[in-house]
């Protein structure tokens, strides 16, 4: 692992973009919003994407999936690499990447959720990678790419420096069936934004930014792909959490084995993404996903009191399982303004 990692060569309007399913095969089940996704790929931000065997392919082995990786990586008509969508078995293909091939043809990733692993992979081989927009969720939105999310992916993919994370007005609520294609056809619902919550504010912390979904790196850390936590002294955290809806106490409970192996505590400063909020199996009304969303905020506040007292944190920050979703630089720089308010990643 490089204590200065690399920025991969941009790409440029016209390029060739790798799609892959490093996770779950999504396109073969639910294709509209697949197709959707690789539609505006090419009319809004003028790039090809090029599909890779396993993409589509419902039971793929992790070989497969790996092998599609390093095709994607490997191929020298390729500028930048897309997941598909995440997942719950990424963690089966890690064993099966080639660090050395994936760095000596380094390239922008762009992928969160289960993509955790792949994102943590290029980290650990020196490699930035981009935490964030998923062709299927990001791409694939009904009815249009939401702005916020259409600026910062277009900033992380063509632009090179500084860029301020902008609060959201409206956050994303309930979801409509992919099945369905009317779906597509409506704006999907929101409500109101709260704003960003900030806790001990009084320092600037800069550092290269780590983390990505809090269910996938606890998964992580109980199959010790994690390093030493003196390895992550400095960096700027970022959690946040699934449509699956962990509560309060598993949230706790997570990071309490994060804070018991010495990880937290090295932390300087921590966003917390917005949780999501609502899923078809848990449709949460309004005063439900507020209650949700301040529970979980309890909750981490109990981890950090315990094992990073001195920790600054950021919540309901627009990153992860959230909408709209800013895309966050992976082992990039992350410059956390408490007094100004301001949060800066480097792309």
């Amino acid at each position: 692992m490089s204590d200065r990692p690399m920025y991969p060569p941009k790409p440029t309007p016209g390029d060739r973009v790798a799609i892959v399913s490093p996770g779950w095969a999504g396109p073969g089940a639910c294709p509209l919003p697949y197709e959707l996704g690789l539609r505006r790929l090419r009319e809004e931000f003028g790039l090809e994407p090029v599909e890779y065997p396993a993409t589509r392919k419902l039971g793929a082995t992790p070989q497969e999936r790996a092998a599609d990786v390093h095709a994607a990586f490997a191929d020298p008509a390729v500028t930048a690499v897309f997941a598909s969508i995440g997942g719950d078995d990424q963690l089966t293909v890690v064993p099966y990447l080639d660090g050395e091939l994936i760095r000596a043809h380094a390239k922008p990733f762009f992928g969160y959720s289960d993509n955790t692993n792949l994102l943590d992979f290029l980290w650990r081989h020196g490699v930035v990678g981009y935490h964030g927009a998923a062709v299927m969720t990001q791409l694939g939105r009904p009815h249009a790419l939401h702005p916020l999310t259409a600026a910062s992916l277009r900033a992380a993919l063509f632009d090179r420096g500084p860029y301020e994370l902008t609060e959201a007005a409206e956050v994303g609520t309930e979801l409509g069936r992919w099945e369905d294609p009317a779906t597509f056809e409506r704006e999907p619902a929101s409500e109101p934004a709260t704003g960003w919550h900030w806790h001990r504010p009084d320092r600037v912390v800069e550092g290269t930014g780590w983390g990505g979904n809090l269910e996938i790196l606890h998964w992580m850390a109980a199959a010790d792909r994690l390093l030493p936590p003196e390895a992550y002294a400095g960096c700027v955290l970022f959690v946040e959490t699934s449509e699956e809806l962990p509560g309060g106490t598993e949230v706790f409970r997570m990071l309490r084995n994060l804070g018991e192996r010495g990880l937290l505590a090295q932390f300087p400063a921590v966003l917390v993404g917005r949780a999501m909020a609502w899923s078809f199996e848990r449709p949460l009304d309004a005063d439900d996903r507020a209650r949700y969303r301040a529970e979980q905020r309890a909750a981490v506040l109990r981890a950090l009191d315990a094992y990073a007292p001195d920790t600054m944190a950021v919540f309901d920050v627009d990153l992860g399982h959230t909408e709209p979703q800013l895309v966050v630089p992976y082992g990039g720089r992350i410059r956390v303004d408490g007094p100004a308010r301001r949060i800066t990643v480097t792309y």
